[in-house]
């Protein structure tokens, strides 16, 4: 298998901005003599940051071989390739085929990695369906599962951390909207899970709140009242202690 160069790309984001600057311009797909050369003209066209090229050579090289040592970095590449072009799902596709079919290949980590990569970059907006959001979580645990001590680790518990705060604030969003319309109930659904699939992340402090006041809504004060000194205690000094303070002051003095 080929050795993972994985190392040498920069992060995402840079490969997305170098991809739109590369697409302003036009491009001639070179003269190839050998499968060899394209695989070469494919790796200089990628330094260059001209995908489009880099696509095309790449594709012809993994049809013609489908045997070669070197087909799995071509796979790779072609992956990467497409995320310069903001190709999201193609990208996707490319990534799920070097895992599944080359699991021994020494870029098979790094794909599972930008599997989770390509799957977030087709999130919707907050407002809509995070299918994706959940999906790019789920790819980066099983990355971090089955690759522990890899390179891009750390990474992947930064984006994990991020795509999990996402997750927990659609659900703070609906139980705040819901307890807007007095709908306490269905509010303190969404509040409990936040406090149930997400307790390590800054909204499970605004759930904690949002039970609180649930609670209070509900005419158990007392109950009420405990929580919020409890979230006074656990966040000292913040924003939502503060909250949380005035919140009680309210409820204690019967207002």
């Amino acid at each position: 298998m080929s050795r993972d160069r994985s190392r040498a790309w920069p992060g995402l984001a840079a490969v997305l901005w170098l991809g739109v600057v590369a697409g302003c311009g036009s491009t001639t797909m070179p003269a190839v003599h050998s499968e060899p050369e394209r695989l070469d003209l494919a790796r200089k066209a990628m330094a260059r940051h001209d995908y489009s090229v880099a696509v095309d050579l790449l594709k012809g090289y993994v049809a013609n071989n489908g045997g070669s040592r070197d087909v799995d970095e071509a796979i790779y590449r072609l992956g990467m390739s497409y995320m310069g072009m903001r190709e999201f799902p193609s990208a996707q596709v490319e990534f799920e085929r070097l895992v599944r079919d080359y699991p021994e290949s020494d870029s098979c980590p790094s794909a599972a990695f930008r599997l989770g990569e390509a799957l977030m970059a087709q999130t919707r907006p907050r407002d809509f369906d995070q299918e994706y959001t959940r999906k790019a979580l789920d790819q980066w645990k099983d990355y971090l599962a089955s690759y522990n001590g890899h390179w891009l680790n750390p990474e992947a518990r930064r984006r994990i951390a991020d795509a999990q705060e996402e997750l927990a604030i659609k659900l703070g969003d609906a139980g705040r909207l819901y307890y807007k319309m007095r709908l306490i109930g269905p509010a303190r659904v969404y509040f409990r899970r936040v406090l149930d699939e997400y307790p390590d992340t800054r909204e499970a402090g605004e759930a904690q709140l949002g039970i609180a006041m649930c609670d209070a809504r509900d005419g158990h004060r007392t109950e009420a009242i405990a929580q919020l000194r409890q979230i006074e205690a656990a966040y000292p000094g913040g924003s939502l202690a503060r909250r949380a303070a005035i919140e009680r002051a309210r409820l204690e003095h019967g207002s």
